[in-house]
Parts: structure tokens; sequence; C-alpha cells
């Protein structure tokens, strides 16, 4: 082996192929939290529950919280989706949600503030209190957000200088603070609420006069002066920020591609997807100013905890580069995050949304300025939730992780970082494996990606693992394992399942559901291509039962664990462990496609775990499901209930494996668009290059007078469906009448748009004609063949999809 990989090559005599040692030494105690660093603010609910913060990690109650967090902007979708919304994202895993306060949607005229409807940010904190959600309030005044000049009012930036410590700019600051504040009084932390953190500013790294941490602590006075008193105070990290230590603590994040770059090619490998042990900075995230200097973040490492706000669970689409991510692009960087030491997921966009139209658009764009050009109506980010409720597949990727967040967190959040003996030399470097530890005394997780966007990754032939803790080495599997390209996950070492220590397991812990005298359930998620094993320490023989596995006493480097092998992953029990005078602790090892249709919450009196391929969440005491296109549900369920759950359509029940399934199915309804065509493509002049990027601009609003255009006839009383709009061109905009409801970059990525938003009457759509020699970034994909053309503006066609709802109350 090259002396690069300085890894341990075993060769067994007879044996034809090597097996690689991959080795990290964890035998150094964990890291003592600091306390005290933080100047935060109340930090007790009435009810006596203290949040704090050390260097290292949140707490609750005491104990360490590794909470997960998803963007969701009230202002940009309807409000009367917003309960059920929520209540998706508290099923999908979310903990917190975070919501940007966008200046411009609530003072479009100085004085004037729009609190009302879909601007109502204090219901809308109520609501996601109502789910079960705690919430962190983005306040401004600077937002990004994809929105003309950060979110500030024309009317300012027009009269004053703006992001500084300017006293006619602050006096207007000092009064958004005051109107958000009385829109969240008596729902922060403190009075009862959910209210947990605020964030001041964003992306904020100008250093000058009336500037910097000056500006930065002047925020925040303002803020407590309004009465804004929160057990967190944080500013984004990334790009050099600049803040005053020990007021704020930072909040960082990573995306898988930048589609603020300029490049019209795949960019090189992203460090997004590179284990990181001495900086917490994750490449360009796209900030709208250089900086000057080093950022504070740099030097706050040892005193603030590292935490998240804006890791891309999904990409917005800008005009010169219009990324698609797939589910694995954005699920993969979350072992990697959580091996570099995050101990707060936060995700920038988890739920879609459109821009608010009234007399105007209110979107980032060079006409006004801005560094990129962007979709006037649309916010959809590819987001795990769509902007209309539909659940995208990436949502299923992720959820595994936010629940073993949420069962194990307690446990990861104390455990330090340790480095691997050998670790990638950069980004590049696709050869050498990426994995990384946390560990506290013997226990630990360990985190392992064989994936990098856009790139194939060599499979990693015949692994395992070498892990030096305090009470010995501890080597795993027994059996060596191939990784494949795009392998990606967590594994237990010496974890406690309640008095008995699992040694080690190939499967990723998911969930742990305590169902009282019935006993204790721990839930794995096989890994994909690795045969399961769990290992045992070898006291636990006489009290294991696997029906199906053998079980193998491993000598030498497994110490004499038992390893219980020949798994078959699925619904029924893997292991049972008899405890004396205690109920057993049973173990259960899903596939990873179960995992992914996996949910856990409370349900028919405890938590149970929910299976299905359907989109599912809870309301009340009723689980809620949604399925697009397809009327046949069906659901399966962990512990099994008392007595059969009752539906408006009929329940067929069965067995499967130790799950209680149900299946129902809706009377199918099928919907056909009527498409008319209208006018004919014009030509289209060459795309300018220019702006403050220097690279491609959107056209101006004059070249849509080249646009193609359709008249779309939806049957009527339909309006439970989403309309597929399938187009190549370069952008597409909806319109009713001269109201237009949406508009798209084609990227071969699916536009839909909710049929019950528009309205009645015929619609209508345009589509600019897209140039072949337009100097943009499109996925190979999804590039059109122009056949020798020099332009193209087609509709492929458009599909309408009954979307089914059914409810089942227990």
């Amino acid at each position: 082996m090259k002396k690069a990989y300085a890894l341990s090559v075993l060769l067994a005599a007879g044996m034809a192929n090597a097996e690689t040692l991959l080795r990290i030494d964890a035998s150094a105690p964990a890291k003592t939290p600091l306390e005290n660093k933080l100047q935060m603010g109340a930090s007790v609910s009435p009810a006596g529950v203290r949040l704090g913060a050390n260097s290292q990690y949140l707490t609750r109650d005491g104990k360490p919280w590794l909470p997960v967090m998803g963007e969701f902007h009230y202002s940009r979708t309807p409000a009367a989706e917003w309960e059920t919304e929520l209540k998706k994202m508290k099923a999908a895993g979310i903990d917190i949600v975070a919501s940007y306060v966008i200046w411009n949607h609530h003072e479009p005229r100085d004085g004037q503030f729009d609190w009302k409807g879909q601007r109502d940010l204090r219901r809308f904190v109520q609501l996601a209190a109502k789910a079960g959600l705690e919430v962190v309030v983005r306040m401004g005044p600077w937002v990004h957000a994809e929105v003309r000049y950060g979110g500030i009012p024309d009317w300012v930036v027009n009269a004053m200088p703006t992001r500084s410590n300017d006293p006619q700019y602050m006096r207007h600051t000092e009064r958004l603070y005051q109107q958000i504040a009385a829109q969240i009084k008596g729902l922060l932390w403190k009075d009862g609420g959910p209210v947990v953190g605020v964030q001041l500013e964003n992306e904020y790294n100008l250093d000058g006069p009336g500037e910097g941490a000056a500006h930065i602590s002047a925020l925040k006075q303002l803020a407590r002066k309004a009465g804004v008193d929160v057990p967190l105070y944080t500013v984004t990290g990334w790009d050099q920020t600049v803040y005053p230590s020990g007021e704020v603590t930072p909040v960082f994040g990573g995306y898988p591609d930048e589609p603020w770059a300029v490049s019209t090619k795949e960019l090189p490998p992203k460090e997004t997807y590179a284990f990181r042990f001495d900086s917490r900075v994750s490449g360009d995230l796209g900030a709208q100013t250089k900086a000057k200097g080093k950022g504070t973040a740099d030097s706050d490492m040892e005193t603030t905890p590292f935490l998240g706000a804006e890791y891309g669970a999904g990409l917005p689409f800008m005009y010169r580069r219009r990324t698609v991510v797939s589910p694995d692009d954005i699920a993969s960087m979350l072992p990697v995050q959580l091996g570099s030491g995050v101990n707060l997921i936060g995700y920038y966009m988890f739920h879609g949304g459109r821009n608010p139209m009234d007399l105007t658009s209110l979107e980032e764009s060079s006409l006004s300025g801005g560094y990129n050009d962007t979709p006037m109506i649309s916010y959809d980010f590819q987001a795990p939730l769509g902007p209309d409720g539909q659940q995208r597949p990436v949502l299923a990727k992720l959820r595994p992780y936010h629940l073993f967040m949420r069962d194990f967190g307690d446990r990861l959040a104390p455990m330090t970082v340790r480095k691997p003996d050998v670790t990638p030399s950069t980004p590049a470097d696709l050869a050498t494996p990426r994995f990384a530890l946390r560990s506290k005394g013997d226990s630990g997780f360990l985190f392992v990606s064989n994936h990098v966007r856009q790139y194939a990754m060599p499979a990693q032939k015949q692994l395992r693992f070498s892990v030096q803790l305090p009470g010995g080495t501890k080597t795993f599997p027994r059996q060596p394992v191939d990784l494949a390209n795009g392998s990606y996950f967590i594994w237990p070492v010496n974890m406690d399942l309640d008095g008995t220590r699992l040694s080690y397991a190939t499967a990723q812990p998911v969930a742990r559901l305590d169902s009282g005298k019935a006993g204790i359930t721990y839930v794995f998620a096989a890994s994909a291509g690795v045969p399961v094993e769990l290992a045992f320490e070898g006291g636990a023989a006489g009290r294991l039962s696997a029906p199906g596995a053998r079980m193998v006493t491993a000598n030498g480097a497994a110490n004499g664990d038992l390893v219980v092998e020949g798994i078959t992953p699925g619904t029924g029990a893997a292991v049972t462990i008899q405890r004396p005078q205690q109920p057993p602790v049973t173990l259960l090892v899903l596939t990873p496609q179960q995992a992914e249709s996996m949910t856990v919450e409370q349900f028919a009196g405890q938590r149970r775990l929910v299976l299905s391929g359907q989109q599912a969440w809870f309301d009340g005491r009723a689980l809620r499901m949604r399925s697009d296109g397809d009327p046949a549900f069906r659901f399966a369920v962990y512990p099994a209930l008392a007595k059969a759950p009752k539906s408006g359509t009929p329940l067929r029940a069965s067995a499967d494996g130790v799950f209680q399934a149900f299946e129902a199915k809706l009377p199918e309804r099928r919907v056909e668009a009527r498409i008319t065509p209208l006018r004919e493509a014009k030509n289209v002049a060459p795309v300018v290059v220019g702006g403050l990027a220097r690279a491609a601009i959107q056209p101006i609003p004059e070249s849509f007078r080249n646009a193609a255009a359709w008249r779309i006839e939806l049957p009527q009383g339909e309006k439970n469906a989403l309309m597929e709009l399938d187009f190549v061109g370069d952008i597409g905009r909806l319109f009713n009448g001269t109201r237009m409801l949406d508009d798209w970059y084609y990227s071969g990525y699916g536009w839909q748009y909710p049929v019950a938003q528009a309205g009645a009457g015929p619609l209508t759509l345009s589509v600019l004609p897209l140039r072949a020699d337009a100097p943009i970034y499109l996925p190979r994909e999804g590039r059109p063949d122009f056949g020798g053309k020099q332009q193209v503006a087609e509709l492929r066609g458009v599909k309408v999809t009954p979307v089914y709802t059914l409810a089942i109350q227990p």
C-alpha cells in the first residue's frame, strides 16, 4: 500500500484479498465543557425547565440536548397551511422551527407595518408551539434570504446607510425590533412560550467605522431593550463573520453545491463532504460581502459550541447556476457534520415557499443591484417539504438521522471528535477513506461517508476499524466489509442498551421505544450492502435469543464478544435480551428502505413507530396521511394497537412481523388538463454577461415578448391536486389573466403548482426560449438536446396529480 494511506494491511495465509484496518485513537479523556462563557438571556421557563449552552453543546434541564432545526418562512406560505405544515415538520424529526422576519414583507412603506394573514408572526409562533416545536426568530434586519436588498425595504436603502450604527438606520431598526417584540410578547421561553433564541443580522463580516462587533452588540442591546430576552442569541459564523465574543454564539452551515458561483461547469468536490477536525466553516456559503480579515468564530472555537443553522436541505435555483441535488447528496452530509462535532443540525430550507406578490416582486436580482438573479415568486429550494406540503424523497433519507438525534443526541453531544490516523489530504482526495469517531470514555459513535456529489468514490474493500479506547482496543466488525460508492452511516461502539452493552453494531441506531412493562425496543437501520453484526459483551450470552441468526464468539481483536450474525433485516425481532426482574429489551433491525419510511410519535396513548411509504404526520390523536397520485395507502404500527383504528375508509388489517399492518384504498380520481397553443416563440437575444458577479444575468422583463405561450384549462371542481408543468426552455411563468402565480428556471427538476391556488378560468403558461449558447450551468441530465437549433421553448405536457388524504383515529 502507498505510504500516503498509512493503513495497516493484514494478509492472512491463503487469503486472496487484503484486509484494510482503519485506525483511530480515542484513548484521551473527552474534553470538559467550559461553563459561563456566553452572556445569554433568561433561560428558565415557568415550569422550571432551564435551557443553556456551554462551550460544547446545548443543555435542557441540565442534560445534553442535540436538537434538529428546520427553516420555514411563514411569509412565503399561505397562513391557512401553517398548522399542518408545522406538524409535518415535527413528524419529520424537527425540534425547532426557524424563520426569517423579512423586513420588506412587513414594512413596505415607512411606518406602515403589516402583521396580518400570511405575515402574522404571532400566530405562526403559536401554531409552532401547538405542534410541539420550539422557535428561533431570525430578526435581521438584513437577512439575505434571496430577497431584494437582503430584506431591507427600498425606502430605507434609498435614504440612509445600512448595516451599521448609523443613527438614522438604527432608529428604524429599533422600531422594527419593537414590532417583532410585540408579536412574540408572552411567547418567549421565560414566559412558557416556544421562542428559545434569536439570530441577529446575517453573514455579517463588515468591519469599518460603525460596523463590526460594535454593530452586532448594538443590535443585541436593541433586541433586549425591546423585551426580546431569550436563552440564545446567535449570529452566522461563516465567511469571516465578526461579532462581540461572548455576547452571541456563532452558528454554521454548508451546502452541497454553490448556485451563487459563476462557473458553468461542475465544481470540484465540496468541503461539505469532508470531515473537519480543525475548523468549523464549510466552504463558500454565498455571503454578499467580502471580509477584510479573520473572523471571530475562528478564535472562539474553544469557548462556543459547534451549532448549525444553514446546512442545505436543498438548493435554490439561480439564473446562472441551476444545480439539482439528489437525496443522497443532502443526507450524506449528516454523518460528516455530526462526525465533525456539530451539536445542532440546522437546515436551510426545510420547507419551500413562494414570495408574496403584491404590487411588485421583492426577489434578489441583478436589476436591483443583487449579486444573484432568482425567480420572482418561486422559493422551492428543492426542500424536503415542498411549497405545497409535498414530501420529497430527501425527507425520507434525512428522517432516520433526526430520530437518532432525538433519542440518542444526549449521548452524542458530550462526545469529543477523534481524528483518524490518516485523513484525506484535501476535499478532492477521493481515495482515502473518510471517517471519524466521537467518544466519551469507552462509548462512542463511528461516522463513515463514501459519498461526494457528482464524483464516483472508489469502493473501499475489506475494511475493519480499530478504535483505541481507554479500556482497550476494539476491532470490528468480525468479518471485513466492503463499502460501495455512495455509502454513509453511523455505527455505535460500546452502546448501553439499558444494562446490556452492545459492543458494536454494523447497523445504525435510530430510535428507542419504552413500552413500560412490555419492555424496551431499540430500532436499528441496516447499512446498505453491509451484513448485519450485533456484538455483545460475553456475559450476555445466556440472556440472548436471536431466531434465525447464529451466534459466534469472536476472540482476539473483538475481546471475546458474542457476535450475532446472519440477521435478515425486516419487521421481525432480531434479538431479544432477557433481564432479571425487568422487562426484556428487543432489537429490531429494519432494512434501509423501511427505516426511511419510519416516523415515531405519540399515537394511541404511547410512543409508537409507524412505517409508511406515504407521507405521515400526527394531528392531535389522529394519524394523517397523504399520497400524491396513488389512492392506495399502507401503514404498519409497532407496538400493536390494543384495538382496531378507525377511518372514513375501511381498513384491512394483517400481521407483518412484530408490526400490525393496515391497508386502505380510496376511490381513484382522474384529472386531465386541456392545452391549447397561443403563440410560438420568437428568437431571443444572447444572454448578457455582467452584473456584480460578471456572469450570466437574467433577461430583462421586455424579453418575454418573445416567449411561447399556451392556454391550460383545468376541469372545474377538482381542487386537491397538483399541476406538473413539464416544459423545456429558459424561464417559465404561470398566469391567471395578468396575475403571475408562479415562475420557474428550467433545470430538469419538476415544477408543481397547486390547483387550489390557481383560481377560476383558464391559465396561461409562457416559456422564454433557452439559447443553446446560454452561459449558464445546467446539470448534464437536464440539459436539452437542441438538435442543431439555436434555441428551444417547448411544453411537453401538463399532468394533474390528485392528492389523496386519509385520517386514522385510534
